[in-house]
């Protein structure tokens, strides 16, 4: 069963994409149609993906520590216990196609349970690189027996399910590392389009997670937060309130600017602001390049060479590891920034409707 891609050009770069008029749903149906997707882990990427292939018609079961909040979640959201909802091994068993949606962590601790549970011929799905690429720390390498996939959407679980019921998609990667059927390809594209991708581009496991890890680390997180700290900072050390320093540093970003850029383009959103704020911006985004480009570099090596792997091991596999989490991101929460981001949320029109 074959697919075409689509060629795109990307800035200058011709890339080739797979859409759902590429790869339909329909298709996607038919590939998985005898297949039982087991869906293990129900945390962040689980639901999403659980409930996008559930509406699609995929025969789709969880699997999850019974108990837990996450257990309750799953049957909160229709899963039945002993029929749609199983511990993670059961649910391993009965599934062709595993999905290996637990955190990283959680993957290296579960391994020699799940591994076990594979029969030739099913297919073994991952989200993120991780777990393979860093596999001499890890400790996860499949069976030769099975298919070994990757579709990992550009985004959290939350979007994923956000963007399937509003009908915009997520833009995801996929990847096959090794295919014992000959159907890894059909079997991988049909879940990327079930899960609810708007299109699907191809990548490796090795680039999927060298990129994934300094995106977080990078802009789209630590970065993020991190210059967001020190102009609110700046702002109130030099006399400015609470209020107009988050609104300068967050609000507007959030709330119309990156919007702009969402829309049409870093050009579009420069264009569509004041001729003040053009000059400036144009004028010290170099300098900010010129200033963030070292660390990047030095992200990226700990990325490649699997230091950042080796602490987010050791850190989330470390027994008071939730209670550790948690006073870090209270600190974040308690801050006065965030105290005034809460405090501007709720003076939103829609909010104070409630």
């Amino acid at each position: 069963m074959g697919d075409n891609m689509a060629k795109i050009d990307f800035g200058g770069v011709i890339e080739e994409v797979i859409t759902s008029e590429e790869f339909s749903m329909e298709k996607a149906r038919e590939v998985l149609k005898d297949e039982i997707v087991a869906v293990l882990g129900y945390g962040v990427q689980g639901p999403g993906q659980a409930l996008n292939m559930k509406d699609n018609g995929i025969h789709v079961i969880v699997g999850q520590r019974e108990g837990g909040d996450s257990w309750e979640r799953a049957v909160a959201d229709g899963f039945v216990p002993g029929e749609t909802l199983f511990d993670l091994e059961t649910a391993a068993q009965k599934g062709t196609i595993v999905q290996l949606l637990l955190s990283d962590a959680g993957q290296v601790a579960t391994w020699s349970r799940i591994k076990k549970c594979l029969n030739a011929g099913d297919a073994l799905y991952f989200s993120h690189g991780f777990s393979i690429v860093y596999k001499e720390q890890t400790g996860i390498i499949p069976p030769e027996n099975v298919d070994v996939m990757l579709v990992a959407p550009k985004g959290s679980g939350r979007t994923v399910r956000r963007n399937f019921l509003d009908g915009s998609g997520i833009n995801s990667s996929f990847a096959v590392l090794q295919d014992f059927t000959g159907r890894a390809r059909e079997r991988t594209l049909a879940l990327g389009i079930a899960i609810g991708s708007g299109y699907l581009f191809p990548t490796t496991f090795e680039k999927e997670v060298h990129s994934d890890l300094t995106g977080e680390r990078g802009v789209l997180m630590g970065c993020l937060a991190g210059v967001m700290e020190a102009q609110y900072q700046i702002l109130r050390k030099n006399g400015h309130g609470p209020s107009e320093a988050f609104n300068e540093t967050v609000e507007e970003l959030t709330q119309s600017l990156i919007r702009l850029v969402a829309e049409n383009g870093m050009d579009w959103m420069f264009s569509n602001t004041s001729t003040t704020a053009q000059r400036g911006a144009l004028d010290w985004a170099p300098k900010f390049r010129d200033a963030v480009a070292p660390l990047f570099e030095e992200l990226y090596e700990s990325v490649v060479t699997g230091k950042e792997t080796q602490r987010v091991l050791e850190a989330n596999s470390a027994p008071d590891y939730r209670e550790k989490l948690q006073t870090e991101l209270d600190v974040i929460k308690n801050s006065e920034m965030w105290r005034t981001g809460a405090a501007v949320r709720a003076l939103r029109p829609e909010k104070r409707k409630r």
